[in-house]
């Protein structure tokens, strides 16, 4: 009996322990194509950086160069002169300027639009007063007192709460409402790299990360009503179709079809850097 009385004292200690397991800051599901990550937890916010590559990487070598837990794609960038459209902030400093890119100063048509590419919409994350909070917003915009950006990548267009493909120039217009330009196949089904905010609480908020592969390619609209399906408060994508990717453990997600293709190469990256 004595023996008896053991074994259940210990198994329900194992129990009680079970129950105050913390669940990972990074949970993952797959589903018809689809890839879902939800970071969760205030940890996490100090493991997460935008980094940029001088020359042109492949999501990959990005991942198993920085020792990141989770690596996807981010801003957009020329592959002609591998220097970046999308601003990149890290460690408080900014690491990337489209400024500099000539190939987007000379052409003309993008020249006249610079205003909406350079004010494109861009993940943020903020120092505000000590405490760390996530935040999605145009380029240009103002930051609230007491807070500093930390780190940040730009992409485009904001999904949520409004689609603003024509005001971030990824599509332009005629007199008639007819589409005669468009960017970043917004308006194709492809791959797409897309993340967004979700506020738990005042202080609290998870972030989601969808990478939509090849299997289950989306346009904007279908992108937007993903993000919408699961709740999002803000909701942006970042560059698709080829240079969607993503290492996750023993997984690995390039959007290029060539059979056996690593990846495209790509300029810039969220990583997630391990505990230290």
């Amino acid at each position: 009996m004595k023996k008896l009385f053991i074994g259940l004292t210990s198994l329900l200690l194992i129990i009680f322990a079970a129950g105050f397991v913390k669940a990972s800051p990074i949970e993952m599901e797959y589903n018809d194509g689809i890839y879902h990550f939800v970071l969760t937890g205030e940890k996490i916010k100090k493991q997460i950086q935008f980094v940029s590559s001088s020359n042109l990487i492949t999501n990959k070598e990005a991942h198993t160069n920085s020792g990141s837990q989770l690596t996807i794609n981010t801003g957009f960038f020329d592959p002609k002169n591998q220097k970046t459209i999308s601003y990149i902030v890290n460690g408080s400093q900014t690491v990337e300027d489209p400024i500099f890119n000539e190939n987007l100063m000379s052409n003309p048509v993008l020249r006249q639009n610079l205003q909406k590419i350079l004010n494109r919409t861009e993940f943020r994350i903020l120092d505000c007063d000590s405490k760390l909070k996530y935040e999605i917003a145009p380029h240009n915009s103002n930051i609230d007192f007491m807070c500093s950006i930390v780190t940040s990548a730009q992409g485009g267009p904001l999904l949520v709460p409004e689609l603003r493909m024509e005001e971030e120039f990824f599509i332009v217009k005629d007199e008639n409402g007819n589409v005669i330009r468009e960017s970043a196949s917004v308006l194709h089904k492809t791959a797409r790299t897309l993340i967004g905010i979700k506020n738990l609480t005042q202080d609290k908020q998870d972030v989601h990360i969808f990478i939509v592969t090849n299997e289950h390619p989306m346009n904007l609209y279908e992108a937007k009503e993903l993000c919408e399906q699961y709740g999002l408060d803000r909701a942006m994508a970042f560059d698709g179709g080829s240079s969607t990717s993503m290492n996750y453990k023993n997984i690995s997600v390039t959007s290029t079809q060539a059979s056996g293709d690593t990846g495209r190469a790509l300029k810039s990256f969220m990583i997630i850097k391990s505990k230290k």
